[in-house]
């Protein structure tokens, strides 16, 4: 695996506007009562607490590739709940599942058809699929990283691609319909939701997009922080051009939520 470079207390410093989608999402599941359950994407496992009680599930397993997240996890752990290190696609072997369930991670892994082919080959029949993902890949926030990345000494650590990968990776809201479609499941819901968050300043974009985006950026400047800073700053200064210096600052951050349910038999 990877360097783990994620920083669970910067992700969670705005853990309640995060809350919010992975609320919505969570409002779309089905109870599973005695089954079993996934979360890929665990993350610090907090919410993967709540994914267990809300479905009445005997077995709950909450798995990510971050062993900083799956430190605070560990905490959680009890009869039934259990967090593990792996990637999200090994899990799909440990099923099947009656709810495999994706906050805010999917983003992070290349080739969604052949991925949710795979996740939705790990479902029981009448079992369930939610996931969450991020669209905003067209927001300044991403834009502005991706230019300022492309740039002189920092295209030299991976350039742009760093922070434009995770949005190739998502696709249309439509093409999530068709793809489910195409697998099988018998319902469906997919939608795209707008989320707004009230940042301090536009300034405070970077303290959001610290504690996910640019976590790859950060392990691509490991052996020079000093560059990484000025990175930072730089970011921060173009930021401030592009959309304006304002205070506080309107965040309008897309989300795609779909769930569907496979067939009974």
């Amino acid at each position: 695996m990877a360097t783990d470079t994620w920083d669970p207390d910067q992700y969670h410093r705005f853990a309640a506007e995060r809350a919010k989608p992975f609320r919505d999402l969570l409002g779309m599941v089905q109870p599973v009562l005695g089954g079993r359950v996934v979360d890929l994407g665990c993350g610090a496992g907090e919410l993967t607490v709540q994914v267990h009680e809300h479905t009445g599930a005997a077995t709950t397993l909450g798995v990510d590739t971050s062993a900083a997240m799956l430190e605070k996890a560990a905490a959680f752990e009890r009869d039934g709940l259990r967090f593990e290190r792996a990637d999200l696609r090994e899990a799909t072997d440990q099923g099947p599942w009656d709810l495999a369930f994706s906050n805010a991670a999917l983003q992070w892994v290349p080739d969604h058809p052949s991925l949710i082919g795979d996740i939705a080959a790990s479902i029981a029949p009448g079992g369930q699929l939610a996931v969450q993902v991020p669209a905003n890949f067209d927001h300044p926030s991403h834009t502005v990283a991706a230019e300022v990345l492309g740039r002189g000494e920092y295209s030299e650590a991976g350039g742009a691609e760093l922070v434009t990968h995770p949005g190739d990776h998502v696709m249309k809201p439509e093409e999530y319909a068709e793809l489910l479609d195409e697998l099988g499941f018998a319902e469906q819901r997919v939608r795209l939701e707008v989320y707004g968050v009230v940042l301090e300043s536009t300034a405070s974009i970077v303290e959001w997009t610290s504690g996910t985006l640019l976590t790859p950026v950060r392990s691509a400047f490991a052996s020079d922080p000093d560059s990484y800073a000025r990175f930072v700053d730089a970011y921060r200064a173009r930021l401030i051009e592009v959309v304006g210096d304002h205070a506080p600052y309107f965040f309008a951050f897309k989300r795609i939520l779909f769930w569907a349910r496979k067939p009974v038999g």
